[in-house]
């Protein structure tokens, strides 16, 4: 059977990831992502009013004109998670594909929500929900399937698919880390990685997250982002002040661990911002995570400044807002207050827990910046860094090449610089660049069996 692999997106860059393989005649597509960075930079821009043309230009989401060289018909598009990364892009390509999206319960419900807040389109593909462990049959030909195994990242339900072929399997294994002792939902399945790497013809090709393969060491479990966490605002207990936390608004883990240590500390939680409001909304109504039943989320801009002027009238010492902005995105809620946009008043001496790591990248790196600099100046306080990554250090890469022993590695997820330091990894465990190890970009093919 030939096997074909279409490297579409996010092989230049993190963000709009997208790939194609087609095993056969048919074709599955991973992710259809978004560049938020290329869309950063331009002011006011509303990616919602913008044709998709309009934003390949932009370099925002894939030029997906590459899938016409594929010859196969399209069978499923599967997110690997609910980060924009990974689905920013449905609502804009989806509709070309007469074929149903596949992901787990969390991610679906974000790609519903984010499809219904966008109908420019029309995008009236079909949700398919699989649960991590299941599998299914891909195309008629009856030799394709489909497999979602359980993986650990910075956004619960993630997994890594597995399309297995009669010439092996394709693992696809963007977003993760390997962690054994999450704070929500299950350890990542290192024991079905094995099998799969072991069972039938084996691993024919690994995709894999470059993101941290320059990093030592192994990437720590969210436990230890929870202790950190525990122990910055235990310490904070006695202060009579303003407290503020920010964090990725996805990661209802951390989102979790604030509310319980707000909690402890004698003060009320509430979540302010939009997306803060979206992601932890839908992960309690789904049972993936059960908070507090007076906790306060409020998105909608008249809601925030009303909540913001009550926590200033009742006393700033009672309450933990944890608000959006650990980017310092200029419309978020963290950049505003650092503006002096909101009813909420900085005084000298309070402080902004940042639980987040800057995203290296440039646009957000100014961005942060700018917006520690202007909290700097009203007298905050700022605490940095009590975070950990979603993604493997070089120890977690080293286990996955053990664990699957791939014939064939596509590196992703990264610019030429840091997919170099993955090659060098690899090269040092007998890949080599060329052969078996193959560097790509944007817009290629890769024909790995004819």
């Amino acid at each position: 059977m030939e096997i074909e692999i279409a490297t579409i997106g996010g092989y230049e860059e993190v963000g709009r990831q997208m790939t194609a393989v087609r095993a056969g005649d048919d074709v599955v597509i991973f992710d259809m992502g978004l560049n938020l960075s290329q869309v950063l930079i331009h002011d006011n821009v509303e990616t919602e009013r913008m044709h998709s043309l309009d934003l390949i230009d932009m370099g925002a989401i894939p030029d997906d004109r590459v899938m016409s060289d594929l010859e196969g018909d399209v069978q499923a598009i599967v997110p690997t998670h609910g980060h924009l990364d990974h689905i920013g892009a449905i609502s804009k390509l989806a509709h070309r594909y007469d074929a149903p999206i596949v992901a787990t319960p969390f991610t679906i419900e974000l790609v519903k929500q984010q499809i219904e807040s966008e109908q420019k389109f029309g995008v009236e593909n079909d949700l398919i929900k699989m649960d991590p462990g299941e599998t299914m049959s891909i195309g008629d030909s009856g030799k394709v399937d489909l497999e979602f195994v359980n993986v650990t990242h910075s956004i619960i339900d993630a997994i890594n698919p597995v399309l297995h072929t009669p010439e092996g399997a394709v693992v696809y294994g963007l977003d993760k880390r390997m962690d054994h002792t999450p704070v929500l939902g299950d350890p990542i399945d290192m024991e079905r990685f094995r099998e799969i790497g072991r069972e039938g013809e084996g691993v024919l090709c690994y995709i894999e997250d470059c993101t941290n393969a320059g990093r030592k060491g192994r990437t720590p479990s969210e436990n230890v982002a929870r202790e950190h966490l525990r122990d910055t605002l235990y310490s904070m207990e006695d202060y009579d002040g303003g407290i503020v936390a920010t964090t990725f608004s996805s990661h209802i883990a951390r989102v979790k661990s604030l509310v319980e240590f707000a909690d402890d500390i004698g003060r009320q939680p509430v979540l302010l911002g939009r997306s803060m409001e979206k992601y932890s909304g839908t992960a309690e109504r789904l049972d993936f995570v059960d908070f507090p039943t007076d906790l306060g989320m409020f998105g909608h801009r008249k809601s925030v400044d009303r909540t913001f002027k009550r926590i200033m009238n009742e006393g700033k010492e009672n309450f933990l807002p944890v608000v959006t902005g650990h980017q310092g995105e200029p419309r978020a809620m963290l950049t505003r207050m650092a503006r002096g946009e909101t009813p909420y008043e900085l005084d000298n001496g309070d402080k902004v827990v940042f639980s987040a790591r800057v995203i290296p990248e440039p646009t957000n790196e100014g961005q942060r910046y700018q917006a520690e600099k202007l909290l700097g100046m009203q007298g905050a306080r700022i605490y940095d860094d009590i975070h950990v990554s979603g993604h493997m250090n070089q120890e977690g890469h080293y286990q996955m090449l053990e664990a699957l022993q791939p014939q064939n590695i596509i590196p992703a997820h990264q610019d030429l610089e840091h997919l170099a330091k993955y090659i060098d990894l690899a090269e040092n465990q007998g890949y080599q660049l060329g052969r078996d190890l193959h560097a790509t970009r944007n817009g290629n093919l890769i024909q790995l069996v004819e």
